[in-house]
């Protein structure tokens, strides 16, 4: 009852006062302010704030662990494949220094042997009027060496061992420089499966290319058609490089590398084909020859002191065959003409890897331009001055009217 007149007498004096504040130009209002209400938010206590960084360290940690451990298998791969190349670097070492001293020792043997038979036909010739056991022994041993020699001589020709030397020789080099570039994939730091899968495939085709064994997959030593040695896997640009990603390469240099890439197809790779076929034609005719003239050798030792004409007829068959086989073995496989036919067969293949990898860098530029512009100016054995030289009279011109090849190395 109290608290209602108390209310009541309030309500009468702020009316009773309300005019005056009017005429004194205030305004009274009266508000009515609800009180906050205070809800029960949870908050996080300390225990949870440190559970919550804990686990955001613990998956940082994990993933730090996961991609070392990634980067230690890579690397670990990459190693392994280093030890094999290593191995198959001296396989390759050991096997060519054995076919060079097979050349150099059946060369020996053969001639000499050839020269020998020669001499015992042309004394049994000589002494054919006298018939006895000397001049039989003569003439037999003489078709026997000369029958010995035919038959090394199609084996050594058809192996061709300088030939084979020079195969090692390249594989050993070609796996050297793969050595190198393993080890500068692993020097740098950071590499990747795609690394690990190139290596393998490089080291792939390059025993496919040159074989250890002999019998089975010896690289056909007399081909139909002369190509260029390929001792690498195929090289495809993946296409997926936009006109922001330049890398390093601009339309000028584009351009420059394509010309490039007419003159080595045009100039150098055609110029090596062209004189592969010759030496190939030259040691076809070589190896054909050698055996034809100790089997016409061996014919004619076996007649002589026949009969006065046929006599004289299978002494110069027996004497001047054996000559002439060895002057053709000499230049055969003392010239190594089939070396010669496999390192012009070498060379085209250089330049078409060339080719190749511009061509790719070209579509992906998978490699910085300046870098590689540098790159192939010294496999060209030019400065970049020069080779831009080269690059920008190619437009001009046709590339068959160019005098100038693009390595001036080889």
């Amino acid at each position: 009852m109290t608290t209602l007149q108390t209310s009541a007498i309030l309500q009468s004096s702020m009316y009773s006062a309300a005019p005056s504040l009017l005429k004194k130009g205030k305004v009274m209002a009266i508000l009515d302010i609800p009180k906050p209400r205070t809800r029960n938010i949870p908050l996080p206590n300390l225990q949870e704030l440190e559970l919550g960084r804990d686990f955001i360290t613990s998956l940082n940690t994990t993933f730090a662990e996961k991609q070392a451990k990634t980067n230690s298998l890579v690397i670990a791969k990459l190693y392994t494949i280093l030890e094999a190349v290593a191995d198959r670097v001296e396989m390759h070492k050991n096997i060519g220094e054995q076919r060079k001293n097979w050349n150099s020792l059946l060369l020996t043997s053969i001639n000499g042997i050839t020269l020998a038979a020669a001499t015992m036909s042309g004394i049994a010739s000589t002494t054919a009027a006298v018939v006895g056991a000397p001049v039989v022994a003569l003439k037999m041993s003489s078709t026997l060496l000369f029958l010995a020699a035919t038959g090394m001589l199609l084996i050594m020709n058809k192996m061709q061992p300088s030939q084979l030397g020079e195969e090692q020789r390249n594989a050993t080099r070609l796996f050297q420089q793969l050595l190198q570039q393993i080890e500068t994939s692993i020097n740098i730091g950071n590499p990747t499966d795609r690394d690990v899968n190139e290596a393998m495939q490089k080291v792939l085709a390059l025993d496919k290319a040159y074989p250890l064994p002999l019998l089975g997959v010896m690289l056909e030593k007399f081909p139909s058609n002369v190509e260029a040695a390929v001792w690498w896997p195929h090289q495809h640009g993946s296409g997926q490089a936009t006109s922001a990603d330049y890398n390093g390469w601009n339309a000028k240099l584009e351009k420059e590398m394509r010309s490039i890439v007419e003159v080595l197809k045009k100039k150098d790779e055609e110029e090596y084909l062209r004189l592969g076929r010759k030496a190939l034609k030259l040691n076809k005719t070589l190896a054909i020859s050698g055996p034809f003239l100790t089997g016409l050798a061996a014919i004619g030792s076996a007649v002589v002191g026949s009969s006065s004409y046929f006599g004289l007829l299978a002494a110069i068959f027996g004497v001047v065959g054996g000559g002439l086989a060895s002057v053709v073995n000499t230049l055969e496989h003392g010239g190594q003409t089939g070396m010669v036919f496999e390192m012009y067969r070498s060379n085209a293949g250089f330049f078409k890897l060339m080719e190749e990898s511009i061509e790719s860098n070209l579509m992906d530029r998978q490699e910085n331009g300046e870098l590689f512009e540098m790159k192939v100016a010294l496999q060209l054995g030019r400065s970049l001055s020069n080779l831009r030289d080269l690059a920008s009279s190619t437009p001009s011109r046709k590339v068959q009217d160019i005098n100038e090849f693009g390595s001036k190395l080889f």
